[in-house]
């Protein structure tokens, strides 16, 4: 407990123990250092689908309702919340196939056995560049450097719709106040270099180096708004 061993995580370390059993509470059990940085999800779509921005394709999706499926990576995952959030803020019902692993998710969304997935920007903006799928929008609430030439999702219909993926650093619980502020400006005096910032764009990962306050704010704010999309759908692991 002494600040020399960390952890980088995403969404997952405080969205997983509302559907599963966990042995840690991710708010207490940890000291946020700081929110290291973020990457957008981005909406990609068969080219086949009749649509060019996401308010057509809400239109043709409530005109089929069950009758597209959206791929996930796993139950819980940063897609598949996304996926469940666009259902409720847009009142349609895509029908959710899961997969062992973004790969696979990401080929038969090509292939076309699937329409929609709310894929990393990484997984996605290759493919799309290439014109094996079609983007209609970023899950981040402000436009994204990665891809500025799509709109957000907010911006398209969905006001206040937002789902990307983080990567917070922690301590142990009750790290000493001044090893906290210690370690927050070293790490992001170094996430501000250049060379981090290049790395990590290369990555499809832009800069955020967040206060510990502003990543207690965040967490508490993603279990708050997907904890109700959990509830709803009942999303559970056993």
């Amino acid at each position: 407990p002494d600040g020399h061993t960390l952890v980088v995580y995403g969404s997952s370390f405080w969205t997983v123990p509302l559907i599963q059993a966990s042995p840690f509470d991710p708010v207490t059990d940890f000291t946020p250092v700081t929110l290291a940085a973020a990457t957008p999800n981005v909406v990609a779509i068969h080219p086949s689908l009749p649509v060019a921005t996401l308010s057509e394709f809400i239109a043709h999706a409530k005109g089929k309702p069950g009758g597209l499926n959206y791929a996930t990576s796993g139950t819980g995952a940063a897609n598949h919340l996304a996926g469940e959030l666009f259902n409720s803020m847009a009142g349609v019902k895509l029908v959710r196939v899961n997969y062992k692993g973004p790969g696979q998710a990401v080929s038969d969304l090509i292939a076309g056995q699937v329409q929609v997935m709310f894929a990393s920007a990484a997984a996605a903006l290759q493919q799309v560049r290439g014109g094996k799928l079609r983007a209609l929008a970023v899950t981040s609430l402000k436009p994204s450097a990665l891809a500025p030439e799509l709109p957000t999702v907010s911006a398209s219909g969905l006001p206040g719709y937002e789902a990307v993926s983080p990567y917070g650093i922690y301590g142990p619980a009750r790290l000493p106040g001044h090893v906290t502020r210690d370690l927050h400006r070293d790490i992001v005096f170094a996430l501000a270099t250049d060379d981090a910032k290049k790395r990590l764009f290369a990555a499809a990962i832009e800069v955020v180096a967040s206060t510990p306050e502003q990543l207690t704010a965040s967490m508490k704010a993603d279990q708050l708004k997907f904890g109700r999309i959990i509830r709803e759908v009942g999303i559970r692991v056993e």
